[in-house]
């Protein structure tokens, strides 16, 4: 069975990540399981692609293993994109998400709704070229914080075709259309090929 690190130190994430790769012979393992203490990498990419990279790249060279790691924000139209890759410390590191989703509501009033989901994942496999994935989950701003399944701007993401925002999906509607669950549906079909 082969091991696949991912650069992450979300359980959440790993367990995520490990439920879409079912199927295949492959163990998945966060950082927490490889490391004692987890490595500080600097993140100073440019785009989501690049973030990704450099994390899967790090690990990589560093454990000589086959690695994936993912970044992914969202882009907001009436913002020109923004934050983008600094969803995660939009407004600062420390403010809470409901803070941060209001902020963001009251700031597109009159404007574009408009904004997407990017997830972008690198895998690196020792001696051969990175593979980049990247996809998007198309939606717009709701009026109103709604929902309890998700985190970050879960509950602002509202998505049309499910009249409802991405924090009031079920876990199946999540996988059938989720930036994230179709990047690794990507993933899958490769790693089937190649491992």
């Amino acid at each position: 069975m082969k091991e696949l690190i991912v650069a992450t130190g979300n359980a959440g994430k790993v367990k995520e990540i490990a439920a879409m790769l079912k199927g295949l012979d492959i163990e998945v393992k966060s950082l927490k399981d490889v490391y004692d203490e987890i490595p500080e990498i600097i993140e100073d990419g440019k785009s989501f692609k690049e973030n990704a990279l450099i994390k899967a790249k790090y690990v990589a060279d560093d454990l000589n293993k086959i690695v994936l790691a993912d970044d992914s924000g969202i882009e907001i139209d009436a913002f020109g994109k923004l934050p983008g890759i600094f969803s995660a410390r939009f407004l600062g590191v420390d403010t809470p998400y409901e803070i941060v989703n209001q902020a963001v509501i009251d700031a597109v009033q009159g404007k574009e709704r408009t904004c997407r989901f990017v997830c972008a994942l690198a895998l690196v496999i020792p001696g051969q070229e990175p593979i980049l994935i990247e996809e998007t989950f198309e939606g717009e701003i709701n009026d109103k914080i709604e929902g309890e399944n998700g985190f970050g701007y879960d509950p602002i993401f509202y998505f049309p075709p499910c009249q409802k925002t991405s924090a009031q999906m079920s876990l199946e509607e999540k996988n059938q259309y989720s930036h994230r669950a179709k990047a690794l549906k990507k993933l899958y079909g490769i790693l089937k090929e190649i491992l």
